[in-house]
C-alpha cells in the first residue's frame, strides 16, 4: 500500500509554496479521499501519482472485474508512482520508477498545469503497451508532465498484465454475473476511464472531454475501449499509436470454449492443478516461477468473452457499433524489421518469393503485383514492409478504414518515418522502430538512454505534441502553425508523414492493404 500523510496539515498551509502560481491545490478531493500530490521541478505542472482507481485485484478478487477502491481518512501522499503489476522482465528497453511488481498495483496518475481551473482542461488518458504482458505508468519516457504543459491533463493507469490479465476459466465463467471469463487487464482500463470520468474535475480537466490514447497493446486497448459496450460512450476521441484488436483474422484467434481448454491445460501445466480456488490460493511468486517453467510459455491475451466483447471486434466495428468520436492513429515505417532482422534471408529476393508462395500460395502473383520483388533493394525494403504489416501495420490499418468507412467521425492517418539515431538498445539500421514515436509523443526524448538527439527529431517531438494535444482540445490535429493534416476518407486518402519535414500526401500504397484486406480476412467494413 502507498504511504499516507496522518497530519493536520492544512491544504491552506500547503498552498503557501505554491500559490504564486497554482489555482490547484497540493491537496484534491476524490471521491475516496483526500490526495497530496507535489509541483514538478519547473512549477508548471502539478503530479498525482499512485492513486489507486481499483481495490486490490487479490484473493477472491484475483481474476475478477476490479472492485471500487476503500476510502480512506487523512491525506494519502501521491508524491510516487504505485506498484507495476506483475510481470517477467519482458523487455529491455522498459525501465520502471516504481516500488516493484504486485499484485495491488490498480493505481494512475495525473498530471496537471499549475494554473489550471477545475474543469475546463481537455483529458488525455494513457494506456501503455508490451503484448499485455509488459508494462508500467512508472517509465521516464511516458512521463506526462511534457504534454500537460501544453494545457491538458494526462492520466496514465496501470492494468493487469499476462495470466493475472487474461486467464480464462469455466470456473470464472460460471460465477459470472455475465457468464464472462477473461478480459480483467481490459476491464481495469475501463475502471480507470470511469475514475477519470468522476474524479477529473477537481483536477482541472473536463469529463465531458477525454481522449483514449496508447501505443502498441496500448493501442490495441483503444480500438477495443471504442468497442465494447461497456467503455465506447465513456470518452470522446481516441489515438491509436501501432495497433488495433482487429488483426489478420481479428479476436478471437480461438472461440472462448477453446481459450477455456488451453488456459488451464496451461495452468494444469505450471501449478498441478487447474482448480479455481487453488489457483487462487497461489503465492504470487509460486505463480510467476510456474509459468517461468513452463515451455513453451502459455501466452494470455484478449478474447471475446461475450460481456467486454459480445461479439468479435472486427464484427462490432463492421457493423458500425463501435463509438462514432474522432480517430488518430497510424503506425511507424519500421515496426518489423526489428522484429525479423536476424531472419536475413527472408530480405532477399529469393526468400521474400519464397515467402510470398508460402504465405499466398493460390494468389502469389498478386501479392508480388502490389509487393513488387525485381531487385534485391526493392526485395529488402518491400520484405521489411510486410513484416511490418503482419506484426501490426495491417491490424492498424484495418481499425483506420473501419472507422473511416462506417462513422461519419473525422479519422487522420499517420505514418511515422524518422529513423531513429541510435541508442543502447536500438541500431540506427533498425529505423523507425514499434515503439519509437513514444518519447516524441511525450517530449521525453532525453529519458532514452545514450540517444544523441538530432535538431529534426526536437522538432517532430514538438510537431507531435502539438498534434496530439490540438486533437485532445477539438477533434482536428491542425494549428495555425503546423503542416496541414487533412482527414483521411471516405474518398480521399491522406496519409501525414512524419519526418525530418512533415507534409501530408495520398496513400500510396492503399492497393496492398486492399489485396491483404481481401486476402486475411473479411473486408473491415461492409
Amino acid at each position: 500500500m502507498r504511504p499516507f500523510l496522518l497530519t493536520a496539515i492544512s491544504a491552506a498551509a500547503l498552498s503557501v509554496s505554491t500559490a504564486s502560481f497554482a489555482q490547484i491545490p497540493a491537496q484534491v478531493k476524490t471521491d475516496k479521499g483526500l490526495v497530496e500530490g507535489e509541483s514538478a521541478a519547473d512549477g508548471k505542472v502539478m503530479a498525482f501519482k499512485g492513486i489507486p482507481f481499483a481495490a486490490p485485484p487479490t484473493g477472491n478478487l484475483r481474476w475478477a472485474p476490479p472492485a471500487p477502491a476503500q476510502p480512506w481518512s487523512g491525506v494519502r501522499s501521491a508524491h510516487d508512482y504505485g506498484y507495476h503489476c506483475v510481470q517477467a522482465t519482458v523487455y529491455a528497453d522498459m525501465a520502471f520508477h516504481d516500488p516493484g511488481g504486485s499484485e495491488d498495483c490498480l493505481t494512475l496518475n495525473v498530471w496537471t498545469p499549475a494554473g489550471a481551473t477545475p474543469g475546463k482542461l481537455p483529458v488525455m488518458v494513457w494506456i501503455y503497451g508490451g503484448g499485455f504482458s509488459g508494462g508500467s505508468t512508472s517509465e521516464r519516457r511516458q512521463d506526462g508532465q511534457f504534454l500537460a504543459q501544453r494545457n491538458v491533463v494526462v492520466v496514465s493507469m496501470n492494468y493487469r498484465l499476462g495470466m493475472f490479465g487474461f486467464f480464462v476459466h469455466p470456473e470464472l465463467a460460471a460465477e459470472s454475473t455475465h457468464h464472462a471469463s477473461g478480459n480483467y487487464g481490459l476491464l481495469d482500463q475501463t475502471a480507470a476511464i470511469q475514475w477519470v470520468k468522476a474524479n477529473i474535475r477537481a483536477f482541472g480537466g473536463d469529463p465531458a472531454n477525454i481522449t483514449v490514447f496508447g501505443e502498441s497493446a496500448g493501442s490495441i486497448s483503444v480500438s477495443a475501449q471504442m468497442a465494447s459496450p461497456l467503455s465506447r460512450n465513456l470518452f470522446q476521441k481516441a489515438i491509436g499509436e501501432s495497433g488495433s484488436t482487429i488483426g489478420l483474422a481479428g479476436l478471437p484467434a480461438l472461440t472462448l470454449e477453446q481459450r477455456e481448454t488451453t488456459d488451464t491445460a496451461a495452468a494444469q501445466t505450471a501449478f498441478g492443478t487447474s482448480k479455481l480456488a487453488e489457483l487462487r490460493r497461489l503465492p504470487t511468486e509460486d505463480i510467476m516461477r510456474g509459468l517461468a517453467a513452463t515451455k513453451p510459455s502459455p501466452r494470455f491475451a484478449p478474447d471475446v468473452d461475450g460481456w467486454f466483447f459480445p461479439k468479435s471486434p472486427a464484427e462490432i466495428y463492421a457493423a458500425g457499433e463501435q463509438a462514432h468520436i474522432p480517430l488518430l492513429a497510424g503506425w511507424n515505417a519500421d515496426e518489423g524489421r526489428g522484429v525479423s532482422a536476424g531472419a536475413a534471408a527472408r530480405f532477399t529476393m529469393a526468400g521474400f518469393a519464397a515467402d510470398a508462395a508460402k504465405d499466398f500460395p493460390t494468389r502469389t502473383d498478386e501479392f508480388l503485383k502490389v509487393f513488387p520483388n525485381t531487385t534485391e533493394e526493392e526485395a529488402k525494403q518491400n520484405a521489411g514492409d510486410y513484416a511490418g504489416d503482419k506484426f501490426i501495420a495491417f491490424s492498424t490499418w484495418r481499425w483506420i478504414e473501419a472507422q473511416a468507412t462506417t462513422s461519419k467521425a473525422p479519422v487522420y492517418r499517420y505514418f511515422f518515418a524518422l529513423p531513429n539515431p541510435g541508442d543502447r538498445y536500438h541500431s540506427v539500421a533498425g529505423g523507425a522502430f514499434h515503439s519509437d514515436d513514444i518519447e516524441y509523443v511525450f517530449g521525453t526524448l532525453d529519458s532514452r538512454l545514450d540517444a544523441v538527439w538530432r535538431p529534426e527529431d526536437r522538432k517532430l517531438s514538438n510537431e507531435m505534441m502539438a498534434y496530439w494535444t490540438n486533437f485532445a482540445k477539438t477533434g482536428d490535429p491542425n494549428g495555425s502553425d503546423l503542416p496541414k493534416w487533412p482527414k483521411y476518407g471516405p474518398t480521399e486518402w491522406q496519409t501525414m508523414r512524419l519526418d525530418k519535414t512533415s507534409a501530408a500526401a495520398p496513400d500510396a500504397k492503399r492497393e496492398r492493404y486492399l489485396f491483404l484486406d481481401t486476402a486475411w480476412g473479411k473486408p473491415a467494413a461492409h
